[in-house]
């Protein structure tokens, strides 16, 4: 009777033990994956190289686009935009002085020379008809009617341009070519203007989006050179998770799915988007520890939570990731 007994109670214990390995090798393990968040940094810096003589903002600082984040050094910046503002508007009335007509005392006296152009023409003429019919009558010599010739064709010559320029002076539409050259001219200038205004608004820089002051590089009276960073900042949208999926379970996970988010910070419910699925495998890397994560080989994958949320996790916070 003792023998049945225990052989009745050995074979209990033993079915018990088959009904948990049972259960243990049968029960669904809910699918987790360990990751953390993470961010893009926006890497603030100086377009040229200069001293850096402010900062308007400190870590932790909250800014908003437009904001005022440093200065730097403006000096050779304001004496460039102001040489190039003369020389613009040197070039301006330079054309306006093509474009209108000459002055009346200008015109006068281009009437005056044409006047005495016109009277010296008259002689000449004058003076060859009559040496002409001298020479005929044998009174003149034909080297006097030759030189009269010529000095008549140089005075012609001489009126009809001083006609001309008289004309000019009179009116500006005959001077097309040089007003468009002058046009292009100032173009040029106001282009220059313009781009001397753009170098100095560049040594005053503001913040590019709204966002944290994450970090600063750069303090006052610190030479930086063309695109050293001065300020990190941290946009709310550039926060995200990134986590780790072994190959088995990467066939189920596209771009734009939605993947269920929870952490000690986190809000109930919330969700984030696929935005990225690396190309290529790598190793687990040693920052994350999972009893479900044996595989040696996992692929790295992005998912960001909407802004409002993003702003509640912290860059290096563990989040565990989930289908939803």
């Amino acid at each position: 009777m003792t023998v049945t007994r225990g052989l009745f109670l050995g074979g209990g214990v033993a079915l018990v033990l088959a009904i948990a390995l049972w259960w243990h090798a049968t029960r669904v393990v809910p699918l987790v994956w360990q990751g953390y968040a993470e961010a893009d940094y926006v890497k603030v810096g100086p377009v040229g190289e200069g001293q850096l003589t402010r900062l308007f903002v400190e870590r932790g600082h909250q800014v908003t686009v437009g904001a005022p984040l440093f200065d730097q050094d403006d000096t050779a910046e304001i004496a460039a935009l102001a040489q190039a503002h003369s020389a613009e508007d040197q070039a301006r009335a330079q054309l306006r002085d093509l474009e209108l007509p000459a002055k009346p005392e200008e015109i006068e006296a281009a009437r005056a020379n044409l006047a005495d152009a016109t009277a010296t023409l008259i002689r000449i003429r004058r003076d060859l008809g009559r040496d002409l019919a001298l020479v005929a009558k044998g009174f003149s010599t034909r080297q006097r009617v030759d030189q009269e010739e010529a000095d008549l064709r140089s005075a012609e010559a001489r009126e009809a341009s001083l006609e001309a320029a008289l004309s000019i002076q009179q009116n500006p539409s005959g001077r097309e070519a040089a007003i468009m050259a002058r046009r292009h001219a100032v173009a040029m200038a106001t282009a220059e203007t313009t781009q001397a205004a753009w170098r100095l608004a560049q040594r005053h820089v503001v913040s590019p989006a709204d966002a944290v002051v994450a970090d600063i590089v750069a303090r006052p009276g610190e030479t930086l050179a063309a695109g050293g960073t001065v300020v990190s900042l941290l946009p709310p949208g550039n926060i995200f998770i990134r986590f780790f999926v072994a190959e088995k379970a990467l066939a189920g996970i596209h771009l734009g799915d939605r993947v269920r988010l929870t952490c000690d910070s986190c809000d109930p419910n919330l969700y984030g988007t696929i935005s990225f699925v690396s190309p290529a495998a790598e190793y687990t890397p040693p920052v994350i520890y999972s009893d479900e994560s044996r595989e040696k080989l996992v692929t790295m994958i992005e998912a960001r939570p909407p802004k409002a949320q993003a702003v509640k996790l912290n860059p290096g916070e563990p989040v565990q990731v989930s289908p939803p």
